[in-house]
């Protein structure tokens, strides 16, 4: 039996020149890959987002949240990791709880994105929360995550986005 793919927003759903200046912004380049070529750089393979340098790489039908997960990283790593990133992020547990904290931070800066929306797609594709869903991890058991993104500069005493990446 085949099943269908997860309902999950795809970055061929938003549109394409603001997407990649919402990335510019942040200080990475996003590089399109024709639909049903190998990505670059992409961890898991499939249709999710690749990392390589300063590059992200996707594909129409790479998942927002892959985008946004794999940026989150990068945003994430000290500048020596970001300038030899390729494919695996190489980061701590409470680094990647971090990532997925910051995702829900950047979620509503996206052009036709929103955390809401986020939330929906992480619980889709299957992220595993001991909470039952990502807007209850977010709400409820983040403060790891949230220590660790003010501890590098990257969200403020307010738990605010910064609009930094972390530096050592």
């Amino acid at each position: 039996m085949h099943s269908s793919p997860p309902d999950v927003l795809r970055c061929a759903a938003l549109n394409a020149s603001a997407l990649e200046a919402w990335v510019a912004a942040r200080g990475m380049q996003l590089h399109w890959v024709a639909a049903e070529t190998a990505i670059p750089g992409s961890y898991w393979g499939d249709e999710e987002a690749g990392l390589i340098g300063d590059r992200l790489h996707v594909r129409p039908d790479t998942p927002v949240h892959s985008l946004l997960h794999e940026l989150a990283h990068w945003l994430c790593m000290d500048a020596e990791r970001r300038a030899t990133v390729d494919t695996d992020a190489c980061g701590s547990d409470t680094e990647e709880h971090a990532v997925c904290y910051l995702q829900a931070l950047l979620a509503p800066t996206v052009p036709g994105y929103s955390r809401a929306r986020l939330f929906a797609d992480m619980d889709a594709w299957g992220y595993h929360f001991i909470q039952g869903s990502a807007a209850a991890w977010f709400d409820t058991d983040s403060d790891d995550a949230l220590a660790y993104l003010r501890t590098h500069g990257l969200v403020d005493a307010a738990g605010a986005y910064t609009g930094g990446r972390r530096q050592h």
